[in-house]
């Protein structure tokens, strides 16, 4: 055995190739005389070096490390534990094999090389000739003549070449496709009208009715639905007959192309079939179970998973466990799939990889028109936007904002998702994705009423009387903020009422931003204190500073423009709630200035906001307004703020404001307490 070992490690080092097992290296339909060790050789040799042999070898070196973990744990196992568990899963079998159903009829329906197909029966002179679909950078699919080459969907178009330098390339077009399926799921539903449609060019089938109605056998209504389907698209597909769907998909594998495969409802035809099926063949088993299965516990049929169920319990979770075993036993899903509410909707494409920002940003308008076409033909509106991308280093990234209303038109997601874009680049990208999820309740999709208010619209209440509660609560800064008027500032050690101009702070941090509004920049009497925070060392000819306060003041049209008059709003309410005055630069921490460093992260958390999402920046500021008011609350003696000292201009003098006296607590008499302590002193009459 150890000489066995030693044989093939030797093998390996002298054949790299022999070891470096990708998706394209795996056989499909059609590829059943390709010589294997060739296509390894030519996948190796093209790719090392490459970023994607690199990411290969990482997920390589973590599936054999994975695998060396599950061996340590196989041989840390007793024969008492494996005993126990092996008693767990014949009781398991047991449970499992009451579930077989015979009962029903499913046929699964797989098209031959379907986007190949459909552009040979667009183009007829491409018959019989190596072609595939896609381009050097990656095929979707190749036809049966490209596959007697190794040629396979999934596989970069130039190391496609060098397997069949005759390789004709066609362009991909989704429109034509999606045509053609459309008139095939016509013929489907003739046959079951709750068919299960998997993809463009596969479906699942319950045609236990339509068999018993018409008095046919399963191959029988397979024969006539191949014939329906030729005689509707021109196409050629094939059709696998079983007790269950699990069953079916492998059969319609066998026969490919233009074939069929039946498969009798009878538990020893079961049996027999499933004993000697590689576990390959199934599907949700990849390339990485497979390994772990071979490697760990030498299984490489469906038969050998019942033999070895013990150690299958003792090295995989319960869910794993019971999917194994319900391959081993050859049972799979015969119920029809309920329709379940759609919780997403995606589209995605991979290209060559490029910097080239117009490109990309084309690429983004590309996918916000494909998902808002999706989104409106199953009437959906969304709230959650996620940006999938994948790097030249293959490596992949997701970035999601949630709205604060539902969207689904292509300049909505279009202008968000350039947002969330814009924030990874520069970077090199070869895959780009838009996802829209959190659909509204009933999965349909209803106009939002633009005068439909927000949450943040109500975060400063008015009681019954008309009085806005904070200003109650912060009633002891009026008599303060009256007698401020202009030329007042506030000394750095001064926790005093401050807050950035939250409407307009955006606009100065970034005056050349595409987003921001222009403006004059009026300075006001005062010193030049507040420059450096409010501009962020902008050029100086943007600003007046003759006199220190800034203040952006729209030009034209732009005073009456509903984002001017929003923006005044908000700048008034948080006034109204601060207690300060129109004139008065504020913060709302000490020596923290409120402000969106770089035009989108918040200088006091850290928190990134992009500049247009107004009611999140109006909530988040809001947030922070409510920190210190609780701060203040607590820290005052009867909820009454105490007085801070102040910084007044009066001409060139500066006067500190002397603190107001605190009242004296009556006198005590020995050591108790008077009561009066515990009550506040009112005129008011209950």
């Amino acid at each position: 055995m150890e000489n066995e070992e030693d044989s093939i490690s030797g093998n390996d080092t002298a054949r790299p190739w022999q070891s470096y097992h990708t998706v394209y290296t795996n056989a499909k339909a059609g590829m059943e005389g390709v010589d294997k060790e060739k296509v390894q050789r030519i996948v190796y040799e093209m790719s090392k070096g490459s970023k994607y042999f690199e990411n290969e070898e990482r997920k390589e070196a973590y599936m054999k490390q994975k695998i060396e973990n599950m061996r340590v744990q196989l041989a840390k196992l007793t024969p008492s534990d494996i005993a126990s568990y092996q008693k767990i899963a014949d009781e398991r079998l047991v449970d499992l094999e009451a579930t077989r159903d015979l009962s029903r009829i499913w046929l699964h329906v797989d098209m031959d090389a379907f986007y190949a197909a459909v552009e040979t029966l667009s183009n007829p002179s491409l018959e019989g000739k190596p072609m595939a679909v896609g381009s050097l950078s990656m095929i979707s699919t190749a036809n049966y003549e490209a596959r007697k080459f190794g040629v396979r969907a999934a596989m970069p178009g130039f190391i496609a070449r060098k397997l069949c330098p005759e390789l004709i390339f066609v362009p991909t077009d989704f429109k034509k496709y999606t045509y053609y399926s459309d008139l095939t799921r016509k013929v489907f539903q003739k046959y079951d009208p709750n068919f299960f449609a998997a993809s463009l060019d596969e479906a699942y089938l319950d045609i236990t009715n339509f068999c018993s109605d018409r008095g046919l056998t399963g191959g029988q209504v397979a024969e006539e639905l191949r014939e329906s389907v030729h005689s509707e698209t021109g196409l050629t597909c094939s059709a696998g007959v079983a007790p269950n769907r699990l069953l079916a998909k492998v059969c319609s594998d066998i026969n490919k192309p233009n074939g069929q495969f039946l498969l009798p409802n009878n538990c020893m035809a079961v049996m027999a079939f499933i004993s000697s099926l590689p576990i390959r063949k199934i599907g949700g088993i990849g390339k990485v179970t497979e390994n772990i299965l071979k490697d760990v516990l030498r299984i490489t049929t469906c038969k050998e998973m019942l033999q070895k169920s013990g150690l299958i319990f003792a090295l995989f979770s319960r869910s794993s466990a019971d999917f194994f075993l319900s391959v081993g036993l050859g049972l799979g899903r015969t119920d029809t799939p309920q329709f379940l509410r759609r919780k997403s909707m995606s589209t995605e494409r991979t290209f060559p990889s490029t910097k080239d920002e117009t490109s990309l940003c084309q690429k983004l308008v590309d996918l916000a028109e494909n998902l808002s076409g999706d989104l409106k033909k199953e009437g959906l509106c969304g709230k959650t936007l996620t940006l999938k991308l994948k790097t030249s280093c293959f490596e992949v990234r997701t970035r999601a904002v949630t709205l604060p209303r539902y969207i689904f038109s292509s300049e909505d997601i279009l202008k968000h998702a350039m947002m969330l874009l814009k924030a990874e680049l520069p970077a090199s990208l070869r895959l780009m994705g838009l996802r829209m999820s959190q659909f509204t309740e009933d999965g349909k999709c209803v106009s939002v009423d633009p005068k439909q208010k927000t949450l943040s619209t109500f975060i400063v209440t008015d009681d019954a009387m008309g009085r806005n509660l904070r200003d109650q609560k912060l009633s002891q800064f009026k008599d303060d903020t009256s007698s401020i008027g202009r030329g007042t500032s506030f000394s750095n050690d001064a926790s005093s009422c401050e807050s950035m101009d939250f409407s307009n702070v955006h606009q100065v941090q970034n005056l050349d931003h595409p987003d921001s509004k222009k403006g004059q920049v009026v300075v006001e009497d005062g010193e030049s204190l507040d420059l450096q925070i409010h501009c962020s060392r902008q050029n100086a000819d943007d600003f007046s500073t003759e006199h220190g306060a800034i203040k952006m003041v729209p030009t034209g049209a732009e005073r009456d423009s509903p984002s001017m008059k929003y923006e005044e709003g908000c700048l008034e309410r948080q006034r109204r709630v601060i207690g300060c005055s129109d004139d008065e630069p504020v913060s709302l921490h000490d020596n923290k200035p409120f402000l969106w460093l770089n035009d989108y992260r918040c200088s006091i958390c850290g928190i990134e906001l992009p500049p247009s999402f107004i009611d999140e920046r109006q909530e988040h500021f809001d947030f922070h307004l409510a920190e210190r008011l609780q701060e203040e609350e607590s820290s005052s003696v009867l909820r009454i703020p105490t007085p801070r000292k102040r910084l007044i201009h009066e001409g060139h003098k500066m006067i500190r404001r002397q603190q107001k006296k605190k009242p004296k607590a009556s006198p005590s008499k020995g050591t108790h307490v008077p009561i009066d302590m515990f009550f506040v002193k009112t005129s008011q009459n209950f």
